[in-house]
């Protein structure tokens, strides 16, 4: 088993797993009203089904060791953390082999709504400081029941994440 550390969240970065948007600091080109500022499409996504809303509550553990990790095979996953930063940790595609030792965990800002790419390596957030994060997942309806594929890791394949500001 090995430790990764959290990383800032960049676009750079970010670019082979995702997107992502500060929807609590928008900027740029908006539509004004007397009293609104609008920040149209900052992230889209099509979906072709109905969308779930979904609240996720993830309680912080003493040590964040990821024995777990999932994928879905046609659909992106969004994440908005709305109490605390919230660590994500993604991997590559990999055709349903988990790749962990490419593995990068970024610490997302409150507010920050992340779009995970189809088929990357994934679990639920973590709280970076919160006992308990507080989180909206945005996927097609029953994703959960139709398109997760989730992986129980070997141990070699294991790690642990370090949130060290």
């Amino acid at each position: 088993m090995w430790t990764i550390q959290t990383e800032p969240l960049t676009h750079e970065t970010f670019a082979p797993f995702g997107n992502f948007y500060v929807m609590t600091k928008p900027d740029g080109y908006s539509l004004n009203g007397e009293i609104h500022r609008f920040f149209p499409d900052r992230i889209s996504e099509s979906y072709g089904t109905r969308v779930g809303f979904s609240p996720i509550l993830v309680k912080k553990p003493e040590q964040m060791k990821v024995t777990q990790v999932e994928y879905h095979t046609t659909t992106p996953e969004m994440i908005l953390p709305l109490n605390d930063d919230m660590i994500l940790h993604v991997a590559p595609a990999s055709a349903g082999i988990p790749v962990t030792h490419l593995t990068r965990a970024f610490l997302v800002p409150k507010g920050t709504l992340v779009k995970i790419n189809t088929a990357i390596w994934h679990l639920a957030p973590l709280p970076a400081e919160a006992e308990e994060l507080q989180a909206m997942i945005v996927l097609p309806e029953c994703t959960y029941a139709n398109d997760c594929t989730v992986v129980d890791l070997k141990e070699e394949e294991q790690f642990v994440i370090k949130n060290e500001r």
